[in-house]
């Protein structure tokens, strides 16, 4: 049994070779060298992009790696959030999102309910569907979508230049309900029987046992959804062409060629606030989620 248990354990150096000076101090060199990398490589460009966003233009482009060689423009920040009205166009994002946010999670949370918990009797084969879906690249999708946006089958008015037109077909992501489903899947189901004889039904008790222990996949759905539709372009161009009602992921390429280039990349600066603080904020919820399916499951 010991065999086995060192023979798993062991990894790609041995205890024993650790404990040597060359080895232990050849192992710190290697991974503090391969964090540096991952380090400039992760937060190089957004690093950039904040010292561009206080930089006049002239340096940025004349000394583009150095640190305000003539001081910092922090106008830069004032003049894009009213001349190029980043204000408007910002809170155009956050309502996309937010509407994108709340549409997807309410699918994928009731089709992951439905399908992991419930268990319909066609639930693999709807569960088999749902996953092919994943397989149709979605630009063959843009076609029949926006014809569908242009007539809708129910409601029979156009949502074309309304912010419906990007939250409804948000909903329709397969990635999302089957994370979801899986999570749910791998929840204790005696907590579910000893929910029904209490007499919870299916409502009560998606609402007041599953929901309540589904905060780390939550949390990470909500991140997808958010930044995927913050940094969603071809779709939102298409479906909304009033300039009044575009995101900034549609509005500031468009408007690239009328401002400064410091303008322009302080509105970039401006416009990556939302996903960078939402990924801090939930960082903690993606960590945990990553080990619990199988914790929870045993």
């Amino acid at each position: 049994m010991a065999t086995v248990k060192s023979t798993t354990d062991r990894g790609l150096l041995a205890p024993t070779d650790r404990k040597r000076p060359s080895v232990r101090w050849s192992t710190r060199l290697s991974h503090g060298l391969l964090l540096a990398i991952l380090a400039i490589a992760g937060l190089g460009p957004m690093l950039w992009l904040a010292k561009a966003a206080v930089t006049p233009t002239q340096d940025t482009l004349r000394h583009p790696m150095s640190l305000w060689p003539n001081g910092i423009d922090l106008a830069n920040l004032a003049e894009a959030w009213t001349r190029v009205e980043i204000d408007k166009y910002f809170f155009n994002t956050i309502a996309l999102a937010a509407g994108s946010w709340a549409v997807q999670l309410l699918v994928a949370a009731t089709g992951g309910y439905a399908l992991a918990v419930l268990r319909p009797r066609l639930g693999r084969y709807i569960s088999g569907a749902v996953l092919a879906t994943l397989f149709v690249p979605s630009v063959v999708l843009l076609v029949p979508l926006y014809l569908t946006i242009l007539d809708p089958p129910v409601v029979g008015t156009s949502m074309l230049n309304t912010f419906w037109a990007v939250w409804l077909p948000a909903g329709a992501n397969a990635f999302n309900v089957l994370l979801m489903q899986r999570f749910f899947a791998n929840l204790p189901r005696e907590i579910f029987e000893a929910a029904r004889v209490d007499g919870a039904g299916p409502y009560r008790l998606f609402w007041s046992i599953v929901l309540p222990m589904s905060r780390p996949v939550i949390g990470v759905v909500s991140v997808f959804a958010v930044i995927a539709s913050w940094k969603d372009f071809l779709w939102p161009m298409l479906v909304l062409p009033d300039p009044a009602l575009q995101p900034l992921s549609v509005r500031l390429p468009a408007l690239q060629q009328f401002v400064e280039l410091d303008v322009f990349l302080a509105a970039l600066a401006i416009s990556s606030l939302i996903p960078i603080a939402l990924f801090l904020v939930f960082q903690r919820l993606f960590l945990s989620s990553a080990g619990l399916g199988g914790a929870v499951k045993g």
